[in-house]
């Protein structure tokens, strides 16, 4: 995680002071109750980022001051979503257990020096006695209990003798105090369950104000970080350690420092609310890839290099505040452009019959690196058809032509229909010149050689954005469409999908092979993110649109230029930048956008001009260009980036979300988000040489004819350039190492 932050500044500051002689040693301290969150990676990300960058240490410590509720399988899961995330605390694993005897002791003396008093009232009476905001809080009748009544009443608490709640330790506060947390605080109470490292030993429990601080010094901790919720403690946390001097405590005691926690939209990141959705079954456990816990995160395929990047982001805040969802799919979206292999997948099959196909004909096309058998019966996705299209619809339509990805173009004769109306089946005829054109492409698979597999496709789980923001409980905002369980049709290379390996099904996603559903050549495919897709937009649009809606494809017919200034511009454009008709009339329907445009197209106009039709006015839709958080020349810059290849265009396009929703300069945001593509020859080729070095019998079988394996072998330098190597300078020296 990045060190720009008000956190990092803090202990830089203290660095400088020496008020710890120059150490930093952070923890994460987490309940063993549940399985982490997204919530608990931030704060991951924070605490050994800030251990890494200050060359200090960062502790692991399982807060585990509650019998009833932790258990062996959660320490050992938090162990394992730490590890994955990249993190390790190598000898730094500690337990608040470990420390229930010094804690025990200590709090016998805060009692031997009057501080402390067994109290007798019930936890209702104890909130009536602590006051309000206008009024102090009333002393407990057993708080004048002298502290050898209080010493032989918390042995006895700790005799097993004594029903939980009758009882509990409490320290002498400030019953004056606004601050509540200071009205004599809560310091233990009774628990008879068994612990599941303690066994039955103890029967008294620290709450954990006071064993968090402890912990915290006996450790040496120099900075406890804590999300805002715990910003009333800090007072307390001070206050305690300041009461009792220890053997060994360090000269300058641990300080506490608060940040927002996240708190994303779609999502509850409430441990509590987690388990109530997997106790009730709402979803099929912890690592459900519907959940926002790590473990849920991972099985759907998410990486721990796109959480990292989603935590460096979205970056440390001191106020609270509702994260889009998006930022971490955008991440998680550019991580696996990078690693994915590729596959064509038909995920809603609509049967297509090639009428002048040669009977009986198989042909192998080249799918990039890998052999895709091809016949006269083929799939389509049931959405590349439409029998009523929107206008500029290119995909199939009857009477219309398309491209089959890889292979020949295929022209829609006729519709063929079920006993219900439904389109159950198109006969096309192809085009065997394989320079014949088509405007649009569509994936598909032949019928004869592919194979059925399982594909899961997983959306948010709540439908509402805030779904425990509102009154309702959260269980009613739960998305009944969270799941689809669909049989789709896959070329026959992918049942070899190994689990946990990511792959993209070209024009439809990134999915994941199913590390627990998944068996030998029978892989169960999890969709971890789509691919962007305007069309589900555009087939809302009106076919003919008003001459004054610039924002959205014109119809030429009814688009007469508004001057005879910008009806010279719009010829010019399609002479001068090869404009059709059609993309000269956007940039030349509004004076304000033909303003934009015109400042824009310092550089690289056509593709400017293209970016601005196909891209910026999708995103603008009814606002105009003057709403923009961005001025024309920060988009010729992240234009320029694109064309030079300094970044690829599917980066340039994560980018540009960015600016659209925050603005800022092009360059800064390819630098932060670490998008920049490298381009020198010598040093990827340094990559690719590793990478071969180390997939040794992956490459001999790729030589000696596999040539399906130049994909991985493209992805293995992909990821290990961390997605910023061009690709296909990446293949084309691949392929010549294989010469």
């Amino acid at each position: 995680m990045s060190t720009n932050h008000f956190i990092a500044e803090r202990v830089q500051q203290d660095n400088e002071s020496q008020k710890y002689g120059g150490r930093v040693v952070t923890r994460f301290p987490p309940e063993p109750n549940g399985y982490l969150h997204m919530g608990h990676a931030k704060s991951i990300c924070l605490n050994f980022g800030l251990a890494r960058d200050f060359h200090g240490a960062c502790h692991l410590r399982m807060d585990d001051t509650n019998p009833t509720t932790e258990d062996p399988e959660y320490v050992e899961a938090i162990k394992r979503d730490v590890r994955w995330l990249g993190f390790d605390w190598a000898d730094k694993m500690f337990y608040a257990s470990d420390y229930y005897q010094r804690l025990f002791d200590i709090a016998l003396q805060f009692i031997d020096a009057g501080k402390a008093y067994v109290d007798d009232l019930t936890e209702e009476q104890i909130s009536a006695h602590r006051g309000s905001v206008s009024e102090a809080g009333k002393p407990s009748p057993f708080r004048s209990r002298t502290p050898a009544e209080n010493r032989a009443l918390f042995l006895e608490m700790q005799s097993g003798k004594l029903a939980p709640g009758s009882k509990v330790l409490r320290a002498k506060g400030d019953l004056a105090s606004p601050n509540f947390k200071m009205r004599d605080p809560l310091m233990y109470r009774i628990k008879n369950d068994h612990h599941y490292r303690t066994g039955t030993k103890w029967h008294v429990y620290p709450f954990y104000d006071f064993a968090h601080c402890f912990s915290d010094a006996f450790e040496g901790i120099t900075h406890s970080i804590c999300t805002l919720e715990f910003e009333n403690n800090r007072e307390l946390y001070d206050w305690y350690l300041r009461q009792v001097p220890f053997a060994g405590a360090p000269k300058a005691m641990p300080e506490q420092i608060e940040f927002a926690r996240l708190n994303v939209d779609y999502t509850v990141l409430s441990k509590r609310k987690l388990l109530e959705l997997v106790k009730d079954k709402h979803v099929d456990g912890w690592d459900d890839p519907r959940m926002p816990t790590i473990a849920g995160l991972r099985r759907r395929g998410y990486t721990a290099d796109a959480i990292r990047k989603f935590c460096d982001m979205i970056g440390i805040a001191k106020a609270n505040s509702l994260v889009d969802i998006g930022k971490l799919e955008f991440a998680v979206r550019e991580d696996l452009e990078a690693r994915s292999q590729r596959l064509l997948c038909v995920v809603r099959p609509l049967k297509v019959v090639i009428e002048n196909w040669p009977a009986g004909k198989t042909e192998e096309v080249d799918a990039g690196g890998r052999k895709l058998p091809m016949s006269g019966t083929l799939y389509i996705e049931r959405d590349d058809f439409d029998e009523n299209p929107p206008k500029d619809f290119h995909r199939l339509k009857p009477g219309g032509e398309v491209r089959l990805r890889f292979a020949y173009v295929i022209k829609c004769e006729r519709v063929v229909k079920d006993a219900s109306g439904n389109v159950s089946e198109l006969r096309c005829s192809y085009n065997p010149d394989p320079a014949h054109k088509a405007k649009g492409i569509v994936h598909w698979v032949s019928a004869e050689h592919c194979k059925d597999v399982e594909v899961r496709l997983y959306d948010r789980l709540f439908k509402d954005p805030n779904p425990d923001g509102g009154e309702a409980h959260f269980l009613t905002h739960l998305n009944p469409k969270s799941l689809e369980i669909v049989k789709a049709k896959i070329e026959p290379h992918g049942l070899s999908a190994e689990p946990s390996t990511h792959w993209q099904f070209e024009r439809v996603g990134y999915f994941f092979a199913d590390p627990v559903l998944s068996k030998p050549n029978a892989p169960v495919f999890n969709r971890s993110v789509g691919l962007k897709d305007s069309w589900a937009a555009k087939k809302e649009e009106p076919k003919r649109v008003e001459v004054q809606k610039t924002h959205a494809k014109v119809d030429k017919e009814f688009a007469p230029a508004p001057t005879p200034a910008l009806a010279a511009k719009r010829d010019a454009y399609q002479k001068t930048h090869g404009f059709s008709l059609e993309e000269a009339v956007i940039l030349t329907q509004d004076e304000t956008l033909n303003a934009f445009y015109e400042s824009a197209a310092t550089k690289h106009a056509p593709a400017v001009g293209r970016w601005i039709v196909n891209e910026l006015l999708r995103a603008l839709k009814d606002r105009s260009v003057t709403e923009l958080p961005f001025k024309a020349p920060d988009l010729t810059a992240l234009i320029d980036l694109i064309e030079t290849n300094a970044i690829s265009r599917r980066a340039g396009k994560d980018v540009f979300e960015v600016m659209l929703k925050d603005g800022g300069v092009p360059s800064t945001i390819v630098d932060k988000l670490g998008l920049r593509q490298v381009s020198d020859s010598g040093a990827i080729e340094k990559i690719v040489r590793d990478v071969i070095a180390a997939n040794a019998a992956q490459w001999a079988k790729l030589k000696g004819g596999e040539t399906k394996l130049l994909g991985f072998f493209v992805g293995q330098v992909m990821k290990a350039s961390k997605g910023q190597a061009n690709p296909q300078l990446a293949q084309s020296l691949l392929e010549k190492s294989l010469k």
